[in-house]
Protein backbone atom coordinates (compact mmCIF):
# COMPACT_ATOMS: atom_id res chain seq x y z
CA UNK A 1 0.00 0.00 0.00
CA UNK A 2 1.56 3.42 -0.68
CA UNK A 3 1.88 5.42 2.22
CA UNK A 4 -0.13 8.83 2.64
CA UNK A 5 -3.50 7.72 0.70
CA UNK A 6 -5.17 5.86 2.92
CA UNK A 7 -8.40 7.26 5.00
CA UNK A 8 -7.83 6.39 8.76
CA UNK A 9 -9.38 3.30 9.80
CA UNK A 10 -10.44 3.33 13.37
CA UNK A 11 -13.09 2.29 16.18
CA UNK A 12 -16.66 3.99 16.38
CA UNK A 13 -19.62 3.40 18.70
CA UNK A 14 -22.77 3.14 15.79
CA UNK A 15 -26.40 4.54 18.17
CA UNK A 16 -29.67 2.91 17.12
CA UNK A 17 -32.79 4.66 17.12
CA UNK A 18 -33.64 2.72 19.95
CA UNK A 19 -30.76 3.60 22.14
CA UNK A 20 -29.00 -0.03 21.78
CA UNK A 21 -24.96 0.87 20.46
CA UNK A 22 -22.16 -1.18 19.37
CA UNK A 23 -18.88 -1.35 18.22
CA UNK A 24 -17.40 -1.16 14.84
CA UNK A 25 -14.36 0.11 12.46
CA UNK A 26 -15.09 2.70 10.42
CA UNK A 27 -13.42 5.66 8.36
CA UNK A 28 -16.23 8.14 9.93
CA UNK A 29 -14.89 11.01 12.10
CA UNK A 30 -12.28 10.23 14.50
CA UNK A 31 -11.58 7.18 16.92
CA UNK A 32 -14.08 7.27 19.76
CA UNK A 33 -16.77 9.45 17.74
CA UNK A 34 -20.53 8.49 17.80
CA UNK A 35 -22.40 7.84 14.94
CA UNK A 36 -26.13 8.54 15.59
CA UNK A 37 -28.47 6.56 12.79
CA UNK A 38 -31.76 8.57 12.15
CA UNK A 39 -32.98 5.55 10.36
CA UNK A 40 -31.76 1.97 11.13
CA UNK A 41 -33.05 -1.79 9.74
CA UNK A 42 -35.54 -1.73 13.15
CA UNK A 43 -37.47 1.64 12.51
CA UNK A 44 -37.21 1.31 8.61
CA UNK A 45 -40.29 0.34 6.77
CA UNK A 46 -38.32 -2.36 4.18
CA UNK A 47 -36.77 -4.14 6.97
CA UNK A 48 -40.13 -4.10 9.53
CA UNK A 49 -42.91 -4.82 6.79
CA UNK A 50 -43.94 -1.37 7.33
CA UNK A 51 -45.38 -1.67 10.59
CA UNK A 52 -43.57 1.42 12.03
CA UNK A 53 -43.68 4.82 11.31
CA UNK A 54 -40.83 6.94 9.60
CA UNK A 55 -39.70 9.97 11.83
CA UNK A 56 -39.65 13.40 10.03
CA UNK A 57 -37.13 14.82 11.56
CA UNK A 58 -36.36 17.90 8.95
CA UNK A 59 -40.05 18.61 7.77
CA UNK A 60 -39.37 16.70 4.69
CA UNK A 61 -42.09 13.84 4.46
CA UNK A 62 -44.49 16.28 5.38
CA UNK A 63 -43.51 18.59 2.31
CA UNK A 64 -43.50 15.77 -0.25
CA UNK A 65 -47.29 14.63 0.99
CA UNK A 66 -48.07 18.04 0.92
CA UNK A 67 -46.64 18.58 -2.61
CA UNK A 68 -48.03 14.67 -3.63
CA UNK A 69 -51.35 14.86 -2.26
CA UNK A 70 -53.47 15.65 -5.43
CA UNK A 71 -51.41 13.08 -7.61
CA UNK A 72 -52.48 9.80 -8.91
CA UNK A 73 -55.75 8.89 -9.94
CA UNK A 74 -58.99 10.49 -9.05
CA UNK A 75 -61.31 8.51 -7.10
CA UNK A 76 -64.96 8.51 -7.53
CA UNK A 77 -67.43 10.24 -4.98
Amino acid sequence: MKDGIHPDYHEITILMTDGTSYKTRSTYGKEGDTLRLEIDPKSHPAWTGGQQRLLDTGGQLARFNRRFQNFGPKRAQ
